[in-house]
């Protein structure tokens, strides 16, 4: 009898285990063993439920906790948690790993699966590494957060006037207005902090259009939100005892009880680059449509550690999603499970909040569509999420880009209060089927008064493009 095929796994949450669970459903141990390498102390949980356990909505941390390894262990596979990989040599098909008490190990493989997610952006600034700054990538990180958070951590002078009754709020400053600094922003107001948010852009939320961006700006600040925009942060800076208690800039400093950074991740693929596996351009791992590492048989690759196509624009792109790495296991395991998959790409499609306010879009926006070639009309309209004269009606603005000529949809942003966001999967949807909004005006969406208008935000928005594209 044939000896067992060994699959090993780097990296222990979405893509990584995702992967190993579909193998495992298409083959038993018999034939395929199945060994998986997590450096931290969780597995398969939500990295994007971070902000809002720590914000309070979400009150255990084991609610994020999708399958203990406990439970994937119990399922046939071998998981082996504070396991790190170190080195990887592709010609003799194994894998170095330090394990927690500090041994060292090689591990062989027949098929490997490289879902080393991505890392904070961490800018090497004075003072960035104090004690007090934080990250808030892994569920270890939100745990870290939480645990200053509780034990207070306030400096002497703070700590006083709370004690004589007088005190003033605690202070947070989050570094960056992208989706993670908006949402810690939201999870520091429920907290009953005072909030500064430093972007070095000229809007908060850069992945929308400036305009867009604008009215998230205007919106922050009307929650009490303090957001400093152009700000380049230039050290964190520290008090006696080597703890965080200011972020500088080149204007001014900001005083702060706790920082955390929200500037972005970039793929965690120091691995791959050392074994001389393919990079693109953002440093994430490039794949094939049935997510194999290009140029190799038995490795395969996917998550935040990955690029995708942009199927709008057609070039690749770093897209770190938990959507897209479920899928990207899904699609690995399938085929190393001896089934068949693919993934063919994204529209980049994406949605967020901060308190009240909704944030989405997908597709292009105008500068990555003008980089590409594409000449396109841009139309804005603003409306309500409900019937106007319904109780709880909020607005919503809606951005929408054609293609001219063509009238092909290019992409799609909204802005608004509640019920705002998710519309963003109708267009999403348009995306994805390759249709003109001159097509979209024709959509038969869902209508009554307490849900939307008779003509939806999203269509009146298609019904202005379209006209501007005959126009053009």
């Amino acid at each position: 009898m044939a000896a067992a095929e060994r699959m090993v796994v780097i990296g222990g949450d979405a893509t990584g285990m995702s992967a190993a669970a579909q193998a495992r459903r298409l083959k038993g141990p018999g034939e395929l063993e199945i060994v998986a390498f997590e450096r931290g102390r969780f597995s398969s949980y939500s990295a994007c439920g971070i902000p809002y356990w720590v914000g309070g909505q979400v009150t255990e941390r084991d609610s994020l906790v999708a399958r203990s390894p406990e439970e994937h262990r119990s399922r046939g596979i071998d998981l082996r948690m504070r396991t790190e990989a170190v080195e990887l040599d592709v010609p003799g098909q194994r894998v170095r790993v330090t394990e927690q008490e500090g041994t060292e190990r090689w591990v062989g493989y027949d098929q490997l699966v490289l879902a080393t997610g991505a890392v904070p952006v961490r800018p090497p600034l004075p003072g960035i590494d104090a004690e007090g700054v934080h990250g808030v990538q892994t569920l270890d990180d939100g745990q870290r957060l939480l645990d200053a958070l509780e034990r207070g951590h306030l400096p002497h002078g703070v700590r006083g006037r709370v004690e004589s009754g007088g005190a003033s709020p605690r202070r947070a400053v989050v570094v960056g207005a992208g989706y993670i600094g908006v949402e810690m922003a939201e999870a520091f107001v429920r907290r009953g902090y005072q909030v500064t948010v430093l972007e070095k852009a000229e809007q908060p939320m850069s992945t929308l259009d400036p305009d867009m961006g604008e009215l998230v700006h205007e919106a922050m600040c009307s929650m009490d939100i303090e957001t400093v925009l152009g700000a380049s942060v230039t050290e964190v800076r520290t008090d006696e005892r080597g703890r965080a208690c200011a972020v500088a800039t080149q204007d001014a400093e900001y005083p702060a009880d706790v920082v955390v950074l929200g500037l972005g991740v970039r793929p965690a693929t120091e691995l791959a680059r050392e074994a001389g596996l393919p990079l693109g351009e953002s440093g994430g791992l490039l794949t094939d449509l049935a997510m194999r590492v290009r140029g190799q048989d038995n490795i395969w690759a996917g998550g935040d550690c990955v690029e995708v196509l942009n199927l709008v624009s057609g070039r690749p792109q770093h897209v770190p999603l938990g959507t897209h790495a479920n899928k990207h296991g899904q699609v690995i395991g399938a085929n190393i499970g001896g089934g068949y998959a693919t993934f063919p790409g994204v529209v980049g499609t994406a949605v967020s909040k901060v308190c009240d306010l909704e944030i989405a879009r997908t597709g292009l926006l105008e500068a990555q569509a003008a980089a590409v070639g594409l000449r396109f009309t841009s139309v804005v309209i603003e409306s309500t999420t409900r019937a106007g004269y319904y109780p709880g009606t909020r607005p919503i603005h809606v951005k929408m880009l054609a293609e001219r000529r063509s009238g092909r949809l290019l992409g799609v942003q909204i802005v608004g209060r509640e019920n705002a966001g998710k519309r963003v999967d109708i267009a999403a949807v348009a995306l994805h089927a390759g249709m003109t909004v001159e097509q979209m005006t024709s959509l038969d969406l869902g209508y009554a008064p307490p849900f939307s208008p008779v003509w939806d935000p999203v269509l009146i928005a298609a019904r202005k493009a379209a006209a501007a594209v005959r126009e053009g």
